[in-house]
């Protein structure tokens, strides 16, 4: 399934340079860009579309096009909606220094968006920024970016993230650290399902401060990463379940001693029977070091279940 989604997101890319490009403009026929469901207003900012929902409820659909356009939701629920997926793609922009989507509203839900090319002084640009409420990305695309999704910390707020794909993000040439595809702050659960994470460029994949982590039916595919991490890095300690997911460590690693960390930084969060089971991970084709399936830095008692490692990959390790 994963596969067949990733396939379908990546034909309909190739026609990207057929686009209109604009922040302002008409679409062809003078549709606007951004319509909001609920009233049939058309907005050519999507400031604006996000100020007239306001601190109510609203769905604002993206038309088929390239925008170099953001927006900072302060409160209300919003949707972020593709009229197509895979067609409305947020482009190079960013608010605040931040992001193209800055959410700190009641809640957010993307659905069908593509981000691209993210960049900012501070090499922390992201396709979304969430600094509070919950959040709900579903069949998104997040790509040659500093970041996928950054969240701040709300230990109320929850994360969801559903048949999205992140492809070459991340960096460690800030000074202030490495960015990684998903960086969550200390939030109440990170949920992360039939999702791919693939050619990063820096970081880990994964990395979550969240109390509660779920990741399901997922794929890491970190055969052509540069510079990597971890592929799902807990440093603070969680709760939950990995399950059901299909892991390959390069061959140009940062560091390579593991693919799953576990309190490697602090222990903010007990992770007394994390699960961790059937998984596949195995090392790529010409890859000869060894390497630690889960390692373990917070002394609690994680279940590691039935996982198929291959040659070289030691089940679990204490550090």
């Amino acid at each position: 399934m994963i596969r067949t989604t990733l396939g379908t997101i990546a034909g309909i890319t190739l026609a990207f340079g057929l686009f209109q490009t604009a922040s302002t403009a008409q679409q062809p026929g003078g549709a606007s860009p951004y319509t909001v469901v609920e009233s049939g207003r058309g907005f050519a900012r999507l400031q604006d579309a996000v100020d007239a929902i306001g601190g109510g409820t609203g769905t604002i659909r993206f038309g088929t096009m390239s925008f170099a356009d953001c927006a900072v939701q302060t409160q209300g629920s919003v949707t972020y909606q593709a009229a197509v997926p895979g067609q409305s793609v947020l482009d190079g922009t960013t608010c605040e220094g931040k992001a193209a989507l800055v959410l700190r509203g009641r809640s957010a839900k993307v659905q069908g968006l593509v981000f691209a090319n993210m960049r900012v002084p501070d090499k922390n640009g992201a396709g979304i920024r969430i600094e509070h409420g919950d959040l709900e990305v579903s069949q998104s695309w997040f790509r040659d970016s500093e970041q996928g999704v950054l969240g701040a910390s709300d230990p109320d707020g929850t994360i969801m993230i559903d048949k999205s794909t992140f492809s070459r993000l991340g960096t460690c040439e800030g000074g202030g650290g490495c960015a990684h595809s998903v960086y969550i702050g200390d939030y109440g659960a990170l949920t992360v399902t039939r999702s791919r994470f693939e050619a990063g460029r820096g970081g880990h994949y994964v990395k979550s401060r969240a109390e509660r982590i779920g990741v399901f039916n997922s794929s890491f595919d970190d055969a052509a990463g540069r510079g990597t991490n971890y592929m799902i890095d807990l440093p603070a300690g969680a709760v939950g379940k990995i399950e059901g997911n299909w892991f390959v460590q390069g061959r140009n690693k940062e560091n390579h001693s593991a693919f799953i960390a576990v309190g490697a930084e602090d222990r903010f969060h007990s992770s007394n029977g994390l699960q961790v089971s059937n998984n596949d991970a195995r090392l790529a084709p010409g890859v000869e070091w060894r390497s630690v399936f889960v390692a373990d830095w917070s002394g609690d008692s994680i279940d590691i279940g039935t996982n198929r490692l291959s040659e070289g990959l030691q089940r679990f390790e204490k550090r």
